[in-house]
């Protein structure tokens, strides 16, 4: 079992990198992590930051020497490759605004390169989706185009390509057209000693495969590849945006694909970020979510890390387990003085969810707290809508709320889900509120049977597959409350 648990301040200390996404963090040795670049709000980036892994130190260093434009390094820029080869660290290509960059420079932050090489596949460069094939020399700095024969990936970009001992592993990406693809590409014969010719062989590996997606990392640790988060698309006659949060293990033993086991709530769903290991850690950095560039930082750690520790913990004295602890969410987002977590537990044990203080508490907003709620109405009236008008807060519910009760399910896009998803839950909880102290048995027949309402646990939209839209738009229409002009109702028949 693994956690994800936020970065504290005690974690770190000097000053973290800005928000940013599209950038790398390759590690130079074993102490150090260096990243480099990307995007914050609509500004491509070229600062470097450092983290000091044994001093637990972020700090930007004084770099010396010429780029491509006449200053010190490389130009602004995100989307760009970054690898690291002993205590060097090689930028490549990227984009600054409309432009593609195609220039080379090296971070060289102490002794000598060994004799290895870097090989890159692929990439978009502003006209066309490329499948070519070059491998850098790091002693002579001289690219060489390696010619394939026989099946060949896709063009693509957005795409991971990780050196595993011998082979190049390529998954994932966008290719011309824009289909974003989910297939797996082994390449053999980069290694001179080994005399093979040099060949591509597409992968079908076992398992739970990996939906689609770019922007994606895949991450080396141990035994396993850990693929995380990126960006999809899903929709029928419409296509919209899908961003992921979840880890993926390919399993180098047993070659086949495995969800890692995760205990707790995953960060937001993003692309673009970076996750890098630190021995049994991995630090997680950034990333875009289509609307949100992130500067949060965040640990993937096993059971028994001591970071670990800060989830895993007895509740409170004062809160006697998970039942008080729902209560609490409860009244915090409906603003209520009475005591809640009897229903709420409740609800919650009709529905067959599990209760435990191990695991994240679904929070309710109030429709006037939904910020994204409110402003998908507004859009809709073609009214701004501020805090203090609750007469037009209440119009604006009941016209979002007649939008989604005639709408199918392929006439809702992405951005509309996650609001769906929630009234969904608040709707359902504002009954069961309403109901459980008078008339328990009411409650028992109106929720008979958990697949009834089996999408109340989720805790994001992330967790939805494409299938279950049609499902949870049949099921929020049975529990709409009747139309009205007077706002919303607090009973569900």
């Amino acid at each position: 079992m693994h956690y994800w648990v936020k970065a504290s301040a005690s974690d770190f200390s000097g000053t973290i990198p800005q928000p940013r996404s599209g950038h790398t963090a390759v590690p130079i040795g074993k102490s150090k992590i260096v990243v480099f670049g990307g995007l914050h709000d609509k500004k491509f980036l070229n600062d470097i930051a450092v983290y000091d892994i044994e001093n637990k130190l972020w700090f930007q260093p004084e770099c010396t020497g010429n780029g491509s434009d006449g200053q010190v390094g490389p130009s602004p820029r995100a989307f760009h490759v970054g690898v690291a080869i002993d205590c060097h660290m090689f930028i490549f290509g990227g984009r600054s605004g409309n432009r593609r960059l195609g220039d080379f420079c090296v971070l060289d932050t102490a002794s000598s390169i060994g004799n290895q090489k870097i090989v890159m596949y692929g990439g978009w460069d502003g006209k066309k989706w490329l499948s070519d094939l070059y491998i850098l020399d790091t002693i002579s700095l001289e690219w060489t185009e390696l010619s394939v024969t026989g099946s060949l990936p896709s063009p693509r970009c957005g795409h991971t390509a990780t050196m595993v001992e011998k082979r190049l592993l390529v998954f994932g990406g966008r290719g011309g057209g824009g289909p974003i693809m989910s297939d797996l590409w082994a390449l053999k014969g980069l290694i001179e000693e080994e005399n093979e010719t040099p060949g591509w062989t597409q992968l079908k590996l076992p398992g739970q495969a990996p939906s689609p997606r770019c922007g994606h990392t895949v991450t080396s640790g141990g035994h396993y590849l850990l693929l995380f988060g990126g960006h999809g698309t899903g929709g029928w006659l419409s296509r919209y945006d899908i961003y992921y949060n979840d880890c993926i293990v390919l399993d180098r033993l047993s070659a086949q694909w495995k969800r890692l086991p995760i205990g707790n709530e995953p960060p937001a769903a993003r692309a673009y970020h970076s996750l890098t290991n630190i021995g049994s850690r991995y630090l997680l950095f950034g990333g875009f979510d289509g609307k949100l560039t992130y500067g949060d930082i965040w640990w993937l750690v096993p059971e028994g890390d001591p970071i670990a520790k800060r989830f895993i913990k007895s509740p409170p004295k004062d809160v006697p387990g998970s039942k008080g602890m729902a209560a609490e969410n409860i009244q915090s987002a409906f603003k209520e003085g009475r005591r809640e977590n009897d229903a709420i537990t409740e609800l919650q044990r009709t529905l067959g969810i599990s209760v435990s203080l191990s695991g994240p508490v679904l929070q309710i907003l109030d429709e006037s707290e939904d910020k994204e709620f409110i402003e998908l109405g507004s859009r809709l009236t073609g009214e701004r809508v501020s805090s203090d008008e609750q007469g037009l807060i209440n119009q604006t519910i009941e016209i979002l709320r007649d939008h989604w009760r005639t709408a199918t399910p392929s006439s809702i896009p992405l951005k509309e889900l996650g609001p769906l998803l929630r009234d969904y839950q608040r709707l359902i909880s504002r009954h069961h509120l309403a109901s459980s102290g008078s008339d328990i048995q009411y409650i028992d027949s109106w929720l008979s049977g958990k697949e009834a309402y089996k999408f109340y646990h989720l805790k994001n939209v992330s967790q939805l597959r494409i299938d279950d839209i049609p499902k949870l738009l049949a099921e929020y229409k049975k529990i709409l409350p009747e139309q009205n002009t007077s706002g919303p109702r607090e009973r569900l028949e």
